[in-house]
Order: C-alpha cells, then sequence, then structure tokens
C-alpha cells in the first residue's frame, strides 16, 4: 500500500465516513478515491460519502450519513427519539433541524427531512455523541420531547406522550430540564398536565 493510500485509511479509521472534499484536502483527488473504490481500498456509500469497507457500522448509520451532508445540521425529533431510544417507530428519513435563515443544503441523495428552528429552539439542548468517528449534533432527550410536542400536529399526540413517559421512565432527564425545553418551545402550557401527571 502506498504511502497516500495509507494516509486515506488512516483518516477514514480515525473519522469514520468522510466526505470528497475532507479527502480532497488530504491530497486525494476524485480520480484518485474512484481508483481505490475500485479496488476494495474503500468504499463509497454515497455519493460523495466514503469509509472503509470493514469499519464498524452502527445502527445510527443513516444519521452520520447526514450530518456529513448537512454538518451544521441538529439531529432533530423521530431521529432523535430513536437515537434516545424513546420509541417504537423506525422513521424513514433522518430529521434534521437547520436555521431558519439557512440555505436548504443539496442533500438529494439521502433520505433527509429539514425542520427550520431559529433562536433558542435552534441552539438550546444541543449534545454532540461520537458516532462510527463523526461528531453528530443531537437535541438531549428533553428538548426532543419538547419539539415533539411543538410537532405534535405533524406526528400525533401519542408519539409526543410514548416519547414523554419513555423519558421520565428511562430517568433520561430531570422534571427542571421538561419544563425548561417546554418554555423555550413555547409549549409549557400543553405539556403542563402531562408533566404534572408524572409527578
Amino acid at each position: 500500500m502506498t504511502e497516500a493510500e495509507q494516509t486515506v485509511v488512516r483518516h477514514l479509521k480515525k473519522h469514520g465516513v468522510q466526505r470528497t472534499r475532507d479527502l480532497e484536502k488530504l491530497g486525494a483527488s476524485r480520480q484518485y478515491l474512484s481508483n481505490l473504490v475500485a479496488r476494495g481500498v474503500i468504499q463509497r456509500v454515497q455519493r460523495g460519502l466514503y469509509t472503509l469497507p470493514n469499519g464498524d457500522i452502527s445502527e445510527h448509520r443513516t444519521i452520520v450519513e447526514a450530518c456529513k451532508r448537512v454538518p451544521k445540521g441538529v439531529i432533530c425529533l423521530l431521529s432523535a427519539l430513536h437515537f434516545h431510544d424513546l420509541t417504537t417507530q423506525l422513521p424513514s428519513q433522518v430529521w434534521i433541524a437547520i436555521d431558519v435563515k439557512a440555505r436548504r443544503p443539496n442533500a438529494q441523495s439521502s433520505p433527509i427531512k429539514f425542520v427550520r428552528f431559529s433562536g433558542k429552539a435552534l441552539e438550546a439542548g444541543v449534545k454532540i455523541h461520537r458516532i462510527e468517528g463523526v461528531p453528530v449534533q443531537v437535541y438531549s432527550p428533553a428538548k426532543t420531547v419538547a419539539d415533539c410536542f411543538k410537532y405534535r400536529n405533524k406526528f400525533g399526540q401519542d408519539v409526543a406522550l410514548e416519547a414523554l413517559r419513555d423519558c421520565w421512565r428511562k430517568r433520561k432527564t430531570k422534571m427542571d430540564e421538561l419544563w425548561k425545553y417546554a418554555k423555550i418551545c413555547r409549549v409549557a402550557n400543553i405539556m403542563r398536565p402531562y408533566l404534572e401527571s408524572l409527578t
């Protein structure tokens, strides 16, 4: 294996799924990457996304791929519920929050559903997790529950209630956190009777 190939392989071992532009910074041209794929040295998982062929694949691979396509996005709603094990549903799309003023990223080859948040609703409750070596922004369990109440007309109130009960039963949050995000998401009055029933 040449030194250039070793550099690409080491980078993918350390950082997991990478975009073409990430690998181009190492001096690997698109043609060079295509040659490495043809020889089985690396694997193309989607258009413009590469990884090692024998790398560890977690159950959250679609989230990893989506976050590489939308680095400033935050995993939210059904995808965040699934990540935190707060739903029995398996979302067919990766739900990502982006700024209300942000240009919509080009992610046609990925099953991504964009939701626009602003201000504190966008910034509050963001936690960074490393999945397959990739830093991924995901809303905390309490923030995700509040978001689900905010979007209850889209998913149904039963999804939000299931998430709230599971979040509380599995001790993934505290009551003050739930109140905090309920206020930030402007659903405190809607969540109040359900929160009061937990205590």
